[in-house]
C-alpha cells in the first residue's frame, strides 16, 4: 500500500497510480526476488532464526539494504547492530540488514587503499560483490573473469559490469570482486531484474526465473525502457552473446533495468559464465526460444535470426548485430588464451566450447 500522496513508482510492477497492491500467492514477486537464494538463504535463515521459506521474515532481518533502491525495515525502523569482526565467510555474509539475491557463494564488500574488505557492518560501504568458487567447481571465479573480459571485447566495455580478481582481507583464496552499478557516489540506484518486472513468483525451488522465454523477457525492455528501440537491440545482442558463450543459466534475474538520468535503461551485463563447459550443468537454454527451450547443440544462426524477428527487430538490424558479434568474437584476445595452454587447463575447454558455438551460431 502506498502512502496517501505518494506519486513515485518503486517498481515497474507496482505503479503508484494504484495505491493498494495485492498478490494472491503471498508476498509480491518484486519483494520475493530481493531475498537470497541457495547458500546465503540457508545461512541467513539460521543466523536470523527464520524459516527458510519465510521471504518476508528474512527481508525484515536482512533486507534494509538490498540490490537496487528498495529496502525493507521493521515498523520501528530498528536494524540489529553488530560490531563483529567476521573471520569466516559465513560470519561476514550474515551481517544484519544486508542481503543479496542469487545462488553462488557471495557477500558484500568494499575497497579502500589497502585492498578489499567484507562489509561487516551496516555502516560499511558496500560497493562490491565478492563471489567465490565452489568446492566442486574451483574454476567459477576464473570462468566469470574470462567471460566478462570476453564480453567487454565483443559487446563493448560500457556494456559489461566492472570486476577484478582479488583476495578479500582475512580470507584465503581468490574472489571475483564485482563493482556494483546500483550504487553511485554512495546513493542507491533503482534496479529491477526481469523476474521482478514480469511478476514471476520465485517458486518453491526458485525456478520461477526459468519460467519464461527470451521473447517474453524482451517485453520488460519494450514496456519500460526510456530508449526501448536502442535497448531492444542491446538486449538481443546480449542474448546472442550468452548463447555463443555457452551460458545455459542466462535466466530472467540475469537481465535488469537500471535507473539513469533519462529513465530506466538496460543495465550493464553481469553473471556471465560459460556453464556448458561443466558436465554438471544443464545443456539447454535457460529460457525458451521460439516456443521451447533449446539444446545448445541445436542452436544455430537461423534460430537466433528467428528470435530477432520474434522480438520485432528489422531483418537488416538482426543481420548487422549478428555479423558485428561474429567479427568481434573472431578478433577477441580472450579466446586466444585457450590456444596457448595445456589441454587439461580449464581455459582450453572454456575457449574450445565458445569457438564451437561461434562456428555454429554466428
Amino acid at each position: 500500500m502506498y502512502k496517501d500522496g505518494w506519486t513515485s513508482d518503486i517498481a515497474c510492477a507496482l505503479p503508484a497510480e494504484v495505491q493498494d497492491h495485492y498478490w494472491r500467492g503471498g508476498l509480491h514477486p518484486f519483494f520475493e526476488h530481493l531475498g537470497p537464494e541457495g547458500w546465503l538463504r540457508g545461512l541467513q535463515a539460521r543466523a536470523g532464526g527464520t524459516a527458510n521459506q519465510d521471504d518476508f521474515g528474512l527481508l525484515l532481518k536482512f533486507g534494509a539494504d538490498c540490490i537496487g533502491a528498495v529496502g525493507i525495515r521493521p515498523a520501528d525502523g530498528e536494524i540489529p547492530h553488530t560490531d563483529a569482526d567476521p573471520h569466516t565467510l559465513d560470519e561476514a555474509a550474515a551481517v544484519p540488514g544486508r542481503t543479496l539475491s542469487g545462488v553462488q557463494k557471495k557477500l558484500l564488500a568494499y575497497q579502500d587503499e589497502t585492498g578489499f574488505h567484507p562489509a561487516a557492518r551496516l555502516e560499511d560501504p558496500a560497493t562490491h560483490i565478492a563471489k567465490f568458487n565452489r568446492d566442486d567447481l574451483p574454476t567459477l571465479v576464473q570462468n566469470e573473469r574470462l567471460s566478462l573480459e570476453l564480453g567487454r571485447q565483443v559487446l563493448g566495455t560500457d556494456e559489461i559490469t566492472k570486476a577484478a580478481v582479488a583476495q578479500l582481507a582475512g580470507f584465503e583464496g581468490i574472489a571475483l570482486l564485482v563493482e556494483r552499478f546500483d550504487r553511485e557516489n554512495g546513493d542507491a540506484q533503482r534496479l529491477e531484474d526481469f523476474a521482478q518486472i514480469l511478476e514471476k513468483p520465485r517458486g518453491r525451488e526458485f525456478d520461477g526465473k526459468y519460467d519464461s522465454s527470451y521473447e517474453e523477457a524482451a517485453e520488460a525492455v519494450i514496456r519500460f525502457s526510456a530508449r526501448a528501440r536502442i535497448d531492444l537491440g542491446r538486449y538481443f545482442a546480449l542474448v546472442a552473446f550468452n548463447l555463443v558463450l555457452g551460458n545455459a543459466d542466462a535466466h530472467l534475474k540475469n537481465f535488469s533495468l537500471l535507473e539513469r538520468p533519462e529513465g530506466l535503461r538496460l543495465s550493464p551485463a553481469y553473471d556471465l559464465l560459460n556453464t556448458i563447459v561443466y558436465p554438471t550443468y544443464d545443456r539447454s537454454s535457460a529460457l525458451a526460444i521460439d516456443g521451447r527451450k533449446r539444446e545448445f547443440e541445436a542452436i544455430d544462426r537461423p534460430l537466433v535470426e528467428k528470435l530477432g524477428d520474434n522480438l520485432g527487430l528489422p531483418k537488416a538490424a538482426v543481420g548487422q548485430i549478428l555479423d558485428r558479434l561474429r567479427d568481434r568474437f573472431r578478433n577477441a584476445k580472450a579466446l586466444e588464451i585457450g590456444r596457448n595452454v595445456q589441454p587439461d587447463d580449464f581455459r582450453a575447454g572454456w575457449s574450445e566450447t565458445i569457438t564451437n558455438n561461434l562456428g555454429r551460431i554466428l
